[in-house]
């Protein structure tokens, strides 16, 4: 369970950090962001975020969302459990279909930050060998990256708390 968890957030932190980099990324021409991206374009952008698998890596968001609502109003009344697991369950299935409104941010996204020829050559790589390559290691590279920052995180941490203490000691201060 604790693993799917992990994998599961993985994915999410990976879409999140693409939305993060396509959102902040400057476009290629001013064009792209002066105007509205074309119907071409969209579609263009919708068929790379179908091929990058987005609304699976979105999908868990309205899990999570159900449970951590459902986990609130249990804090109200555990005796309600199997009611509110029942309705958790239907609520699933009636919010599940909103991810689409993500796929299509995502897309629009996509669309406004690169032409619509830069869109087709990213179909076309996406579709090709070393695209799919890149669209399969990609998530565990990310993972790697993200548990190894965390890492690094962590002894960094250690590292500033021991140069604290012995700062706060020249001071006299022993901590």
């Amino acid at each position: 369970m604790t693993a799917r968890l992990s994998t599961r957030r993985a994915k999410i932190l990976a879409a999140l950090i693409g939305l993060f980099i396509v959102a902040v990324v400057q476009p290629a021409s001013a064009q792209a962001q002066a105007a509205q991206p074309s119907a071409n374009s969209l579609l263009l952008a919708k068929q790379i975020v179908e091929i990058k698998g987005v609304r699976n890596v979105f999908a868990p968001l309205v899990t999570g969302v159900v449970e951590k609502t459902k986990d609130m109003f249990m804090q109200t009344n555990f005796m309600w459990a199997n009611d509110l697991n029942a309705v958790a369950a239907i609520e699933q299935k009636k919010y599940a279909p909103r991810v689409e409104e993500l796929v299509d941010m995502t897309a629009r996204l996509y669309a406004t930050q690169f032409t619509e020829d830069e869109l087709r050559s990213l179909v076309t790589f996406y579709q090709s060998p070393l695209g799919q390559k890149v669209l399969n290691v990609e998530p565990r590279l990310t993972q790697q990256a993200m548990a190894d920052a965390g890492t690094w995180g962590d002894d960094l941490s250690q590292e500033v708390m021991a140069s604290m203490r012995d700062e706060m000691k020249k001071r006299g201060h022993d901590m």
